[in-house]
């Protein structure tokens, strides 16, 4: 039974208590060093330096949830040629219009050009603009440090070694290309279980089941499967709330919206208990490529930052234009250009989002049920890593799901070994999200006073030692 079928809770029970446990039994006695037969592909070879190779298997991977992780994986499992299902809780594949820019770095991109098949490939990166330049600017808007480009990716590289905006809408759109046949929606999970011979079912809040041989969490922060596969994964409020707001890029706003505002990023650091992080998103003809998308082509994204001490007792209370109305309170003595810009901001815009945190875990037993992305690894939202922290778990994974279908490794230790990877980078990423929320919240004159002489000073260094093919970073000296 392939597991884009679902079935009634009592006819699944009654198949999966007499189903044959082959494959899940050669794997257990393979993982001890023992010679057995399987019926389905034959012996099991020893290999060079005591390693067994396992016989080519099917395998079938139910994927519950179908955010950027959990949808790059069914992309890939697919385009290997691996039996997969997503079981997303959203009614319909236009439930999710709500969306910012999101950066995709180049481990983003690389999992992204691994998972996609060519044409989808080619679609995501006519969808996307340049980042442009990256720069660190006062409330008063002076220069402390500029980047022209990103360091992360090096002027006239390919697309998988720079970094990426796109729309988080139209993302999704190029996630979801081929996927209808896979991709089933209005299933909200509710609970696994594992029948004797190891096969998964997953309960859907609507009655109906679905077997498989892999269980994959992908269904965000609050993961139901974590829940359930280990209760003692927790996540915890950091010291900050976010407010994101978005300013359509009319016309009128082009006109008035002046350098060094209207392209690029710019983080605006002051010495108060709060910065904001400001997105040019400008994209005219790459909307023709995705039938169907809703995504925005041309705003301004802010993300306003504060200390949650900061905030209002009732800031979870307030509304869109009250949201909006505590920032322009806030940075009322800023330059203009940004109270303008947050000023005319739609109000309807206005998200305002708890920031948390996962808090470390050690490895885990490994069995064949796993999670990727915020699932298991959620972090601030400060530098942009979640999305391809979850991009960079999805390719992780379905290589080594691919690795165990094609009988190279047991199942189980196909994901051990992605479960080790993942936790060291993706934990990795928790921190030091966590340590640029901290820094950017740092509210102290003279802490503030010197964080700036650093920045200036990295910024001549900068300027006197550029890497070759990249404009040399702007200096801010004398200000």
């Amino acid at each position: 039974m392939t597991v884009g079928r679902l079935r009634e809770p009592s006819r699944s029970r009654a198949i999966a208590a007499y189903r044959p446990g082959i494959r899940w039994a050669t794997e257990r006695v393979a993982a001890i060093g023992t010679r057995v037969r399987s019926t389905q592909s034959g012996e099991i070879r020893e290999l060079p330096g005591g390693q067994q190779e396992m016989p080519e298997t099917s395998l079938r991977v139910l994927v519950i949830g179908g955010g950027i992780g959990g949808l790059c994986l069914a992309q890939g499992l697919r385009k290997a040629g691996v039996d997969v299902a997503v079981y997303e809780r959203d009614r319909t594949r236009t439930d999710r219009l709500e969306g910012y820019r999101i950066h995709i770095d180049p481990h983003g991109a690389k999992a992204l050009h691994a998972c996609l098949p060519p044409e989808t490939w080619e679609t995501f990166v006519r969808s996307t603009v340049d980042l442009g330049s990256f720069r660190f600017l006062t409330e008063d808007l002076q220069e402390l440090m500029v980047m022209e480009q990103d360091a992360r990716g090096a002027a006239g590289s390919g697309p998988t070694e720079r970094s990426h905006a796109i729309d988080r809408v139209t993302l999704r759109e190029v996630l979801l290309t081929d996927l209808d046949e896979v991709l089933h929606y209005d299933k909200k999970f509710e609970r696994y279980e594992r029948s004797p011979d190891g096969e998964i079912t997953a309960h859907f809040a609507d009655g109906t089941t679905a077997t498989g041989d892999v269980l994959v969490g992908a269904d965000g922060v609050n993961s139901p499967v974590r829940k359930q596969y280990l209760p003692h994964v927790d996540r915890v409020d950091t010291d900050a709330y976010g407010i994101g707001l978005k300013l359509p890029l009319t016309e009128e706003v082009r006109a008035w919206l002046q350098p060094p505002l209207s392209t690029g990023r710019s983080m605006i650091m002051a010495p108060a208990p709060f910065f904001l992080s400001i997105s040019v998103f400008d994209r005219t003809a790459a909307m023709d490529d995705i039938p169907e998308t809703r995504g925005d082509d041309a705003y301004v994204g802010s993300a306003f930052v504060i200390r949650r001490s900061a905030c209002p007792a009732n800031i979870e209370a307030l509304d869109g234009p009250e949201l909006k109305g505590l920032i322009e309170r806030l940075v009322g003595d800023w330059h203009p250009q940004l109270r303008r810009l947050i000023a005319e901001s739609d109000p309807e815009s206005a998200l305002l989002v708890p920031y948390k945190t996962s808090v470390p875990v050690k490895p885990w037993e490994t069995t064949n049920v796993t999670l990727l992305g915020d699932a298991v690894h959620s972090m601030s939202p400060v530098g942009g890593m979640g999305g391809n922290t979850a991009l960079r778990d999805a390719d992780l994974l379905c290589r080594q799901l691919v690795s165990a279908r094609d009988g190279k490794a047991a199942t189980t230790e196909a994901i051990r070994v992605f479960e080790a990877g993942m936790l060291e980078y993706g934990f990795a990423a928790v921190r030091k999200a966590l340590q640029y929320q901290k820094q950017g919240l740092q509210s102290n004159k003279v802490a503030v006073s010197l964080s700036r002489v650093f920045f200036r000073a990295m910024n001549g260094m900068m300027q006197r030692k550029w890497q070759p093919g990249r404009e040399p970073a702007r200096s801010a000296a004398g200000r």
